[in-house]
Order: C-alpha cells, then structure tokens, then sequence
C-alpha cells in the first residue's frame, strides 16, 4: 500500500462482538480514494441488495480519506456512510470532529460496523484494541451530556461519536453528532446507529499517519495556512461564517421562507449574519481548520448553540420565526436530541402548512410559534402522539395525508430539501436534484454562480457547472476528506491539494483524472439507487417538488417568478447526457464500462434493461 493510506480498514461485528483488521487491497485506494468512495464500494460490494435499513444487516462505514488528519487546512473531516431509513438510497454525511483525527491515528482508513447488539453498547477503539462496552448508563442521554460522560471516561483528547434520544428512537432523520454541536448523516444515520443499540464510538490513536514526503508537506501545509489568512474576505469569514448566507439569500429572493413558499422573510434582518454578531460570545472550529465558522451564541435560554446558515434559515425564515435567539434553542435542541436541522426545520414548516390547510385533525400549530416548535421537537424525538408521524419525514407524511400535500412536501427522493429556494433558479433545482443522497446543497452549491451567471439562462453552460461542482465538492472533497470552504469561500485553489496528494502518498493525479474517479463514483451512487429501489426509477426521481414549478413567489424582487417544466426538462436531459446516462436517468452500460464499473452491470439487470 503506498503511504498516504495506512491500507487498513477495521471490521466491527455488534451481533458476535468481534471485529478484524482488513488490509485492503491498493486499487481501492487509487480508484475511489477513500471518503465517498470508499463507503459506496464497500456498500455495494458486502449490503445485500433491498436490505432494510434498520435490520442489523445494513451496514454503517466510517471512512477517511488520505489528508484526513494532517496538519493541512481543514483536514478534520470524516465521512459516514450506510444505506438510509429516510429515503431507501444511499445515505451520507460528514462531520468535522476529532474522531477522523484519532481514528486515522489508530492505523485506520474506515471502519465499516454490520450486525447489532441486544443491548446498548458503545465502542472505544484504541489502536489495535477494540472494547464492546455497556452503555446503559448512557442511553436515553442527550449527545451533550453522552460526549462529556465519554471524555470524563477515556480522556479529554480522544474522538467521539455519539447519538442522542432521536438516533435511540429511530427518528429517521435522526444524525450522528460530534463535539457538542457538529453534526453528519442528514439521511437518518443516527437512527442506524440507533438501530444497532450503538450508542457511541470513541476513538484514540498513538501512531504516526504515514506520508510519502513528511518534510515536504508539512512545509506546504504551512504556506496553506498563511496563504488562507491572507485572501480577500478571510476575516469577515471568521466573524460571520456561513451566516453571512442570510443577508446574500435575502438579496437574490432565495431565502426559504413560510415551507417554500417565498424567497424574501419579512424579518430576515433579525436572523442574519449581524444580528448573529450581537450575541456571539465564542468561536469553533473542526480541527486543523484555518478558517474557523463555527459561531457560538448564547439563545434564549441562556444556553450555547453553534449557529450556522443552514439551521438558521431552516428554523427561522422557512418556520416564520424571526428571533435568532430563539432559533439559536431549538438548533440546540435538535444538536442535543441529534435531530437534523434542515429536515427538522422542514418538517416543523410542513406540518404549519398542513395545519393551516386543516389536513390535520385535531392539532395545530401556527407560523412561527416559537413554544409549539419546542414542544413539537420533543414530540418528535420521543415519537409523541403527532410526533410519532412526523418523525417518518415529509415524504412519508404527505403519503399519508393525502390531497394535494405531495406538491408542497419539499423533498426530493425522500430527503428534505436544504435552505435554498429555487423558483428562479433552474440551476440550483438540478443541483438538489441530481445530489447523490436527495436534496443537498452539499454536492454542487451553484446557486449563487447562478445568481451571477444568469438565472433564466437555460444552457449546457449551467448544467456542466453543476456537473463540474459535483465533481469538486462531492466527489473530490469527499473523497480526500477535507473541507471544501476554503476552495468555494476563499478562493483556495484546488492545486493546493493535488499537491498534498503527491506529497502525501506519493502519486500524481491531475484534475482531469480526479473527475474521472468522481464520475466513477456518482455512477455507483445511481446504481446503488437503482438497485435499492428494485428498478422502479424514471427520471421523476430528479424532479423538484410541484411548488416550485405551480406557485410562483408573491412577494419581493423576484414576484411572479416560478420554475419552468419544459426549461428544467431540457437542463435534465443535457444532465443526463452529460454523464452517460439514458433519458431514465440510469447509466449506459458503455459507460459503466468506460468508468471501471463493469461489475454493476450484472445485478443492475437483475432489475432493469440497460441501455448501451
């Protein structure tokens, strides 16, 4: 194995309490990388196709990738992967946290955890030691008080991960947390876990990470950090973070706001980046960043809460509360329950809508109830009464109310859209559309290129950006792991990491090759769907909601605009022949054979008639 990778992947089984020591073979690491890619080959490769994914066979994978844990900016990164309860697909997220760190250190690339413990456990992995232990005392506690319980136990310096009562409860968008506040898994991995009576997995590892060139890199990694320090915008970054978000999005009308239904917010003023700047008191960051975002305020309660764009907006604007304070709690909340925000957020705002609509019978909550949502979030987490429902996510409770809910359930593939609007932005649809594990911005944020670019600009220019952002943000970030902020905030070039890739391990790769492997790795991610979903896939799988195309914005600069079904069809099917995909929406065989998946071929069609 060449270095860069320590070429060995921990086998974790919950249901004989055994675990082994995998060293895996080169070409996993040289065709997928680690990160994104390692998890869906590995998902692939050992899940039972149609497994159900809270059965003790579905498969839960950690994975790092080669810079991951070295002293590079913003290399704290660790991607967690499994087969979702959310939306059937595949499912991932990641989270900075010193667990990436420790576990890299440990002498492990990924963990990959199969089977299930009769009763709660968590594991605590040093090294080449693994203990199975008992984690009655710690079940049913909030991820907080678990963490801190955890440290106070094997020390303050290792790595935790950890579920909170909504993982415990099987809230299918239930997330696993890290470090009081960083949280990964939006489709339901906590609710794996949960499945799993995993309660938590802690790391600490003693060894070196090995790399190809030592000296050379941690030069690099040097002139990295000071190269960041100095770009243009760098220190409003560490004031505002991704909360200067609130006051762009606000602007360009994209801001979600009443469940989607409007992109400006009456009070967007008061959830914004400054009015963030009034109550910060403390700053986070993921380890070995250079450009800390993690903003702490004290909300209404008294209490801290890291505060970012996407769980502002989420519960502020597209709830109708417009106190950041008060939506600095209830982001608290859903951290300490570890409960998405984004889909938390979606959910509050479509059962509002749902009542407002009086398709729920005998409840009610109104726009922007501040007390309601608190006492909702409980009923969900704990799976109270109407919170038993809602904790299914919007997909299924539209199913289940019926009418004309399906049009205004603001998902795609099951999962709840992220905190852009985009009745006029054509661009930014495909991009939550065609995201490998539903609606997520994380993928290809291109919404406000676009906004630059030409919103109405229906061209093969918008879709290949798409393509090429998710080449960048989900496939090569994904795969390296590390942060892809100083890329898409500051201009960090990406020749800085082709750089630490070749002093890392000791390869060149060149951009054009990177997309390669990324395009090898969507068209995995799209089988995986498709073989999950037994065949039954069209390209309605890549549509946006019926809002969207249906209810144009009445209010602010943009009013009168919606999406265009013929414009948004047309942007598809560029999309599609793009990436070497049929009109459906499933990869050719030609291509599946051009990006070294000739393997998938043979159970794709088990399911369904490729085309050449």
């Amino acid at each position: 194995m060449s270095k860069g990778w320590t070429g060995k992947i921990l086998r974790i089984d919950l249901t004989r309490r055994e675990y082994k020591i995998w060293e895996y073979p080169a070409d996993l690491a040289l065709n997928y990388i680690g990160g994104r890619g390692f998890a869906i080959k590995i998902l692939w490769d050992e899940l039972k196709a149609e497994t159900n994914a809270l059965s003790p066979d579905n498969i839960l994978v950690f994975a790092a990738g080669p810079l991951t844990g070295l002293m590079l900016p913003c290399s704290g990164k660790l991607v967690v992967a499994s087969k979702s309860p959310l939306t059937g697909g595949y499912g991932d997220g990641n989270v900075g946290t010193w667990a990436s760190v420790q576990m890299r250190k440990a002498g492990y690339d990924a963990v990959i955890i199969r089977g299930a413990s009769e009763k709660p456990i968590y594991l605590y992995i040093e090294d080449d030691k693994v203990e199975f232990n008992d984690a009655d005392n710690l079940w049913g506690k909030d991820t907080f008080t678990a963490e801190r319980k955890l440290r106070e136990t094997h020390g303050k310096d290792v790595g935790v991960l950890v579920i909170g009562p909504a993982g415990e409860n099987l809230v299918k968008y239930a997330t696993i947390i890290s470090q009081e506040g960083r949280s990964g898994g939006r489709p339901g991995l906590g609710a794996v876990m949960g499945s799993k009576k995993l309660k938590a997995v802690v790391f600490k590892g003693t060894k070196e990470i090995p790399v190809d060139n030592p000296e050379e890199l941690k030069k690099l990694g040097t002139e990295g950090y000071s190269s960041l320090k100095s770009r243009k915008g760098y220190d409003f970054w560490v004031r505002q973070g991704t909360m200067m978000t609130v006051e762009w999005a606000q602007g360009a009308s994209v801001l979600p706001t009443y469940n989607f239904r409007e992109g400006v917010f009456d009070y967007a003023e008061n959830i914004g980046g400054f009015a963030m700047e009034r109550i910060k008191v403390a700053q986070r960051s993921c380890p070995y960043c250079g450009m800390p975002c993690g903003n702490v305020v004290k909300d209404a309660e008294e209490e801290l809460s890291e505060l970012d764009y996407e769980n502002v907006a989420m519960l502020g604007s597209n709830i109708g509360l417009g106190d950041l304070r008060k939506v600095a709690v209830l982001n608290r909340l859903a951290d300490t329950y570890g409960v998405d925000t984004i889909s938390l957020g979606n959910t509050i705002a479509f059962t509002m809508e749902a009542c407002e609509k009086k398709l729920i019978k005998d409840y009610t909550i109104e726009w922007g109830d501040y007390k309601k949502a608190i006492e909702l979030i409980h009923d969900i987490v704990y799976r109270r009464g109407i919170g038993d429902m809602l904790a299914e996510g919007v997909r299924e409770v539209s199913r289940r109310l019926g009418g004309d809910s399906w049009k205004w359930a603001m998902h795609i593939k099951g999962l709840e859209i992220s905190a852009y609007d985009c009745h006029a932005a054509p661009g930014m649809a495909l991009a939550f559309s065609t995201s490998p594990i539903g609606a997520h911005h994380k993928d290809a944020w291109v919404i406000s290129w676009e906004v630059s670019y030409g919103r109405d600009k229906i061209t093969k220019d918008k879709v290949m950006k798409v393509i090429e952002f998710q080449r960048i943000r989900g496939g090569m970030f994904e795969t390296l792991v590390a942060c892809r902020l100083p890329w898409i905030e500051l201009g960090f070039e990406l020749d800085w990491y082709l750089k630490y890739f070749k002093l890392a391990t000791g390869h060149t790769i060149t951009l054009d090759e990177y997309f390669t492997i990324s395009d090898r790795i969507y068209a995995l991610i799209r089988a995986f769907w498709i073989r999950e979903y037994e065949g039954k896939w069209s390209r309605l799988m890549d549509m946006p909601p019926a809002r969207w195309f249906e209810e144009p914005l009445t209010k602010g600069p943009l009013k009168g605009s919606k999406l265009s079904k013929d414009s948004y069809e047309q942007l598809l099917s560029w999309y599609y022949e793009a990436r070497g995909w049929d009109d459906r929406g499933i990869p050719r065989k030609s291509t599946l054979i051009k990006l070294g998946l000739s393997f998938a071929i043979d159970d794709l069609e088990r399911y369904i008639n490729l085309s050449e």
